[in-house]
């Protein structure tokens, strides 16, 4: 059974503009070679040059008269102009729109936007900044993060001047209506948007553009704002959005980031139909709804799922309707396995018997010493067998069903060597074991003081997991990094945290995570399960999904985006690394 609930990060009533831009600016870009000519000449030109379009156009006979021709040379120069235009086009059009080739606005033309942003929303803040902030420390938060790997080298890149990665300014919209505002002055001066939310930006989502630009942090736009009791909705019902990302995740960012987590299992990821439609702001500044409220509908393609893991480059997402799931009584338990190998065979005879789980989830021999280190109470002997453990979270609506499921997931476990079955007393312990579990990341990184991690994740079909992890735990170790693992493994999804206290190892993990992704791939896989693409994956989607697929995905984005405004350089594979070399 399921609940609808309408919410945001983001939040207003819709009010969809009358006047549909969109499908003329695409169809005059992808259908006319003459139209693309001009344009490419006019995106050199400063864009806020004045003046109507026409007293730019030379007449004939302004012209020196050696360019004056009669109607046969003229026939003879379109010919020629058309085929080379349609050259052009093809060529154009091939290309990815997350490289340079579009021009945008010169640092007079930022310093102009920011202005008019402030201009445009002074009279709305409380006080100076709270809207829109080029203070240099929000600047920092927003263009970086203490979680990703990407920092290092953008930071040094950065103190060198070779690129920059923060904004220019950060705006904190309050209403779909700000958020159009905020488009069309970044469309007036050609400025890049990067749509902010919760921020985890494991995958370098939330980067700024080497150009700089707008960084829209929805942090604001966060209430509900309608329960609806007719269909079941009720205030005084315990309801929950199923996805589990992360604790700090929002409602935008999981959609964007097409995310799922360790409920997955039970109630899949954020590309089933927990997101029932979504408000957008277009790059044309217009604002549409993805569907109605139904709890299914055959209307033509989901337009919803266009923008579930798009991560912001097609649109900004500022409403969302979300189905959420009746809270059941849980219980946790745990087992350690000889390997990782007897640990997945178990766990696939337990999804089989069809019993009340709602997580399963993998902790490698590295992740258990690093729980066992962060105990408080060092006096104490350690808390678990260093050995490759499963933790459980049983689901049911009564006692009886717990117990019984954890019943049939016991015999299971022995079945296949597990040892140590262990299922929590009452709901203080369970809460106990569950929080080891969700707190290994940074368990993790405590294993080495002042250690940096490179979070990163891949999925396959879950028979090809234990392969997976062992040759990926193998090629770590033999490159002398430490590396836990976590995973999903109800969903042939994990985490590896190799570890890195200086370049030597940054380059190290660098060459141990490409090695692991290219194998997930081969294992027809995915060169990420939940993260994300942002910059850190999009140089293996060619591998994994084809040139035909990948070259329809970047169509969709030049024809919804064709100034490439909305979170450039993330997820679509530049044609340059779209070739991953061989190992």
């Amino acid at each position: 059974m399921a609940f609808i609930l309408k919410s945001y990060r983001q939040v207003i009533p819709l009010r969809v503009l009358q006047r549909r831009t969109l499908v003329p600016v695409a169809s005059n870009l992808l259908s006319s070679p003459l139209p693309f000519l001009f344009r490419r000449h006019i995106h050199q030109e400063s864009s806020t040059t004045k003046g109507n379009s026409e007293a730019h156009k030379p007449r004939e006979s302004q012209l020196p008269a050696r360019y004056q021709v009669g109607g046969r040379g003229l026939l003879l120069i379109a010919l020629a102009a058309g085929i080379c235009g349609f050259a052009a086009a093809r060529w154009d059009t091939r290309g990815s729109p997350s490289q340079s080739r579009h021009t945008y606005g010169s640092p007079e033309d930022f310093q102009k936007a920011i202005r008019e942003l402030q201009g445009t929303f002074s009279a709305e803040e409380d006080e100076a900044g709270d809207i829109v902030s080029t203070n240099q420390d929000v600047l920092h938060a927003h263009g970086f993060s203490t979680l990703v790997h990407h920092e290092g080298k953008y930071f040094i890149s950065f103190m060198a001047g070779q690129h920059r990665m923060m904004h220019d300014v950060v705006v904190f919209p309050r209403s779909t209506e700000d958020v159009v505002k905020i488009v069309k002055i970044a469309t007036k001066y050609r400025m890049p948007i990067t749509p902010y939310s919760g921020g985890t930006n494991l995958e370098g989502h939330t980067r700024g553009h080497p150009v700089g630009g707008i960084c829209v942090d929805l942090s604001n736009m966060n209430k509900i704002i309608e329960i609806h009791e007719m269909d079941s909705d009720l205030v005084w019902i315990p309801l929950f959005v199923p996805l589990d990302p992360s604790p700090d995740a929002t409602i935008g960012g999981m959609l964007s980031t097409g995310c799922s987590g360790t409920n997955a299992v039970r109630y899949g990821t954020a590309k089933a139909e927990w997101f029932l439609n979504a408000t957008v702001v277009l790059p044309s500044g217009e604002v549409i709804k993805t569907r109605r409220r139904s709890r299914k509908s055959s209307a033509g393609p989901d337009m919803t799922k266009l923008f579930v893991g798009a991560e912001g480059t097609l649109g900004i997402v500022t409403e969302i309707t979300v189905r959420l799931a009746p809270v059941m009584p849980t219980t946790v338990a745990l087992a350690n396995f000889p390997d990782v190998k007897r640990a997945t065979e178990a766990v696939i005879e337990i999804l089989n018997q069809g019993v009340g789980i709602q997580c399963i989830e993998l902790l490698d021999d590295v992740f258990m010493t690093a729980l066992n280190k962060s105990q408080t109470d060092i006096s104490k002997k350690p808390k678990y067998v260093v050995k490759d453990h499963l933790f459980f979270k049983f689901q049911g609506p009564t006692p009886a069903s717990l117990k019984e499921t954890a019943s049939i997931v016991k015999k299971i476990v022995e079945k296949h060597g597990g040892k140590n079955f262990t299922i929590a007393r009452n709901d203080a312990e369970a809460e106990e074991m569950w929080s080891d579990r969700k707190n290994a990341h940074f368990a993790g990184l405590s294993m080495i003081p002042g250690a940096k991690g490179w979070p990163t994740d891949v999925c396959v079909p879950i028979s090809k997991l234990p392969q997976l992890v062992y040759e990926t735990k193998k090629d770590m170790k033999n490159m002398g990094l430490v590396a836990p693992i976590v995973g999903h493994v109800g969903d042939g999804n994990f985490h590896a945290l190799p570890l890195m206290t200086n370049e030597e190892d940054l380059e190290k993990a660098k060459e141990a995570v490409h090695r692991m992704v290219r194998r997930a791939i081969a294992l027809d896989g995915t060169c990420t399960g939940e993260h994300g693409v942002g910059v850190g994956k999009k140089e293996y989607l060619v591998e994994e999904l084809g040139e035909g697929t990948v070259e329809l995905m970047r169509t969709i984005k030049r024809t919804i985006d064709p100034l490439n405004l909305f979170n450039p350089g993330k997820l679509y594979p530049d044609p340059a690394t779209s070739n991953v070399p061989k190992h």
